[in-house]
Formats: structure tokens, C-alpha cells, sequence
């Protein structure tokens, strides 16, 4: 254990932030150095005169910086400050000069590695084997769906474990929500900037997708009581947690009163909270104000590791026979061996630790958006994985897209975002964390600013 202890004098309130940047200062000095272990919580605790909880939060902030691990019973350790991102892997095109800001998908780093190996790791010796043998219950084994209950809770969903279904993710939930809930020719609301899936899925099952009209916190009751009235649709897919591309949050009184909605016209929601609890401060879902026409959808692979196809669904008792045959079409039932991944990291708190390291990288890149892109018009969650950028009036999307990819820049354009109905917003979205590495993220937004200060010139035309 080091005999580095430091000065009390110099902390400061919120003393845990203190704390954890005098050990970042000490690491960065080589008074610790990789390996050296950290002194026990209570130990360094007693030596300031800090509560236990102050000394934890700040060692939970380093880990989240990928400066320290640390498993119980071993104590925390420091990790090499010029390591502590080095990948043993690379997902990302490595094109020289290439930046793609197209794929709404979290960061990561070799904390996610070292987390996931070091399960692997232990399933050795531990896998029970229902996790590679069983096809049955559909729903998801009973302890996965217990795992389930408790991260639900995080995003504010407190149900009986009975009310959970084990889905391959938001996706594989959606289409069997979907098609549980419509028939072909019905009528299905949602925003005019709507999710892409969404509007392919409605044109794949023959359902109508229409485009209510909104504003910068989502749809406009009065609007969707006018479509209600006109359309007589069955059903209302919401994104309310900054999941829509346009990244809003619905405020509490709006989501009262689309629930009020729902009640009067007999209309079924799907919400779709696939950030979970990387979206902080969020009201309560529209589905706890609703819950007997309500079903929900979240998912662990935005805020944890993009492999891990794991999702939570909630519903009413009366749709689980239809639900279920639903799932069993489009894919018999969750994995059970990501699903007993998914539940050890919910059960030993990996899970949350990943999502709030998510939460601050994502801050971070939004401070860099912040500066890079002042003076232009744009909207976005600080904690989200993408922002919405307004174009300006000389640029359409599709030609902006064309034009930033001639300078190396890939942006997701408009058009797949929106519904039938919808008009150009003139806008593309950005992600946050399609490119990995923080000064390419960098470079990209600069890149994207450069080229919205240019003039819309043509784009060559070669011939051959």
C-alpha cells in the first residue's frame, strides 16, 4: 500500500471532488504510480477526517475516469495514467483524417473491456447451465427478470418482476410492441421527427405512421388530440427522454397530459427510454401514468457496451399472451446467456457504474459541442448520445451531408428521422460518440463548423 496521503488542508468543499482531483494531481506528479494501491476507504477516511461515503464517491469518480480499479476484497489500485484508455481492440474506421458523427452510440474504453473480461472470467465456474440450455420461459428466465425490476427502478419504473419481459433490446421489443398492438392499415402517432426503425418498421407491417405536431419538448397535446379526433389511431410511440433525434426531454406537465389523452381516446403508448439512466433528472415515464395501456422499453447496450442486446419491457398483464407470441416470431425469446451477463452487472452495480461514466464522457463532448459550435443553431441533452443541428438556410440536409462527407465527415442526415407526413427541418443529427477518441471528436466539430461557415458551393461533377 503507498504511504501517499493527502494534505487535508488542501480540500475544499464538495470535498469528494476535492479528493479525487488531489489524487489526479498526485498521479499526474508520479507520487502515484500504476500499481500502487490506494489506502482502504475507512483508512483514508479516518487519516482526513472525511465520512466514508465522501472518501467513496470520490474513489467511484476516479474509476468512472478509468484512473483506478479496484474489486472487493483487493482494494484499489492505480492504473497507468498513458494507459488508462489504450484499447486492446478498435471498432472504429481508422481511415487517416476520417470522422464519423453518424451512429447514435455510446463511447467506451478499456474499462469496458477489463469489466467484461473479468466476468467472462468468473462465468468459468459459476454458469448455471439453464443460460445456454433453456429455451423457455419466453419472458426470460425469472432471475433475469428480477435483475430486470432493479434497473427499471433506476429510470424510475418500480413493477413487480411479473410485469417484465427479457428482450434482445429496444428493437426486438418495439417490433413485437408494434405488432402486438396494430393491424395492418392502422393508424399509428408519433413525432413528425420520429425514430428511424419506427418508420421502417409502420411501412413493413402496412401500419399508417403519422406525424403530430410538436415543439422544442415534444408533441403538442392539443395536436394529438386534434389526430386522435381525425385519425382514430390505436397507437402512440413516444421518445420522451432525449431518444428522439431532436434530443428533448418532455416536461412532467406534458406527459400528464398526453397520458390524459391516451386515457380519453382509448390509445395504447410504446415508450421507447433506450438511454436509461444516462439522462438525468428526467420526470417520471409517461408509462407510470398509464400503466394499463402502456408499454415500455429500455435497454442496456446505450449506456453500458453496444454488445450487450439486453432490453427490459413492461406491460399489463391482458397484453402478455400477445406480446410474447410477438416475441416468439421475431426471436423465440432474449439470449439467456447475455441476459445472465446483463443481470451479474445490474445485481454487482457495473451496469450503473458504466452508465454514469457514459453520463460524464457524454457532459464532456457536449462542452466541446458548446464551444465549437456557438453562433449556430442546435439542441441537444448535456448527458444525451447525439444533439440536432439546424442547417443553415443556404444548406438542405442531403447536400450537407454529401458536401461534409467530401471533407471527411459523416453526419446522419434528416430524412430517415422523419414521418410520412413530415416536412424538412433543414437539420442532420450529430452523435457524440461515434467517434471514440476525444481530440477526433475534437477535430470533428471544428470540421463541422468550418464547413457551415463556408458557402454553399456546388459539388464537383466528375465524369468518367
Amino acid at each position: 500500500m503507498t504511504n501517499w496521503i493527502p494534505d487535508r488542508n488542501e480540500l475544499s468543499p464538495p470535498l469528494h471532488e476535492s479528493l479525487a482531483k488531489a489524487i489526479v494531481q498526485a498521479i499526474d506528479a508520479g507520487n502515484l504510480k500504476e500499481g500502487d494501491k490506494l489506502p482502504p476507504h475507512r483508512t483514508l477516511a479516518d487519516e482526513l477526517g472525511l465520512s466514508v461515503h465522501t472518501v467513496s464517491k470520490a474513489y467511484d469518480n476516479l474509476r468512472r475516469q478509468n484512473l483506478i480499479d479496484g474489486q472487493i476484497g483487493r482494494g484499489s489500485y492505480v492504473l497507468h495514467p498513458a494507459k488508462a484508455d489504450d484499447q486492446p481492440f478498435d471498432i472504429e474506421e481508422r481511415q487517416q483524417g476520417t470522422f464519423d458523427l453518424s451512429i447514435s452510440r455510446p463511447v467506451y474504453s478499456a474499462l469496458h473491456v477489463n469489466r467484461m473480461q473479468a466476468l467472462l472470467r468468473g462465468l468459468e465456474k459459476e454458469l448455471d447451465p439453464r443460460t445456454y440450455l433453456a429455451c423457455r420461459p419466453n419472458a426470460g428466465l425469472p432471475e433475469h427478470r428480477k435483475a430486470g425490476k432493479i434497473w427499471l427502478s433506476k429510470m424510475g419504473m418500480n413493477v413487480d418482476e411479473e410485469a417484465v419481459i427479457v428482450t434482445n433490446g429496444v428493437s426486438h421489443g418495439m417490433s413485437a410492441a408494434l405488432s402486438a398492438l396494430a393491424r395492418q392499415g392502422d393508424v399509428v402517432l408519433t413525432d413528425m421527427v420520429a425514430h428511424h426503425l419506427l418508420v421502417s418498421a409502420s411501412a413493413y407491417f402496412g401500419l399508417q405512421l403519422v406525424g403530430v405536431t410538436s415543439d422544442e419538448y415534444g408533441i403538442l397535446p392539443e395536436a394529438l388530440e386534434a389526430a386522435c379526433r381525425e385519425k382514430k389511431p390505436k397507437v402512440l410511440f413516444l421518445l420522451v427522454n432525449a431518444t428522439n433525434p431532436r434530443a428533448y426531454i418532455m416536461p412532467e406537465d406534458r406527459r400528464q397530459k398526453i397520458a390524459d389523452i391516451a386515457e380519453k381516446y382509448d390509445l395504447h403508448i410504446i415508450e421507447n427510454d433506450a438511454f436509461g439512466p444516462i439522462i438525468e433528472g428526467c420526470p417520471p415515464p409517461v408509462s407510470t401514468l398509464v400503466p394499463q395501456r402502456s408499454v415500455y422499453l429500455t435497454t442496456l447496450s446505450k449506456c453500458t457496451v453496444m454488445g450487450l442486446r439486453i432490453g427490459y419491457m413492461v406491460a399489463p398483464p391482458h397484453l402478455f399472451p400477445t406480446l410474447i407470441g410477438r416475441l416468439m416470431v421475431f426471436g423465440w425469446m432474449a439470449s439467456p446467456l447475455l441476459g445472465e451477463i446483463a443481470s451479474r452487472w445490474v445485481a454487482d452495480g457495473t451496469a450503473m457504474e458504466l452508465a454514469l461514466w457514459q453520463r460524464e464522457q457524454m457532459r464532456e463532448r457536449h462542452d466541446i459541442l458548446r464551444e465549437g459550435l456557438q453562433g449556430f443553431e442546435w439542441v441537444g441533452c448535456p448527458t444525451g448520445l447525439h444533439v440536432w443541428l439546424r442547417l443553415p438556410a443556404a444548406w438542405t440536409s442531403d447536400h450537407f451531408v454529401r458536401y461534409a462527407s467530401q471533407f471527411n465527415v459523416s453526419v446522419a442526415p434528416e430524412r430517415p428521422f422523419l414521418s410520412p407526413n413530415a416536412t424538412p427541418r433543414n437539420a442532420v443529427r450529430l452523435s457524440k460518440g461515434s467517434t471514440i477518441e476525444i481530440d477526433r471528436f475534437r477535430q470533428a466539430v471544428f470540421n463541422i463548423a468550418r464547413l457551415l461557415e463556408r458557402p454553399n458551393d456546388p459539388l464537383p461533377q466528375v465524369l468518367y
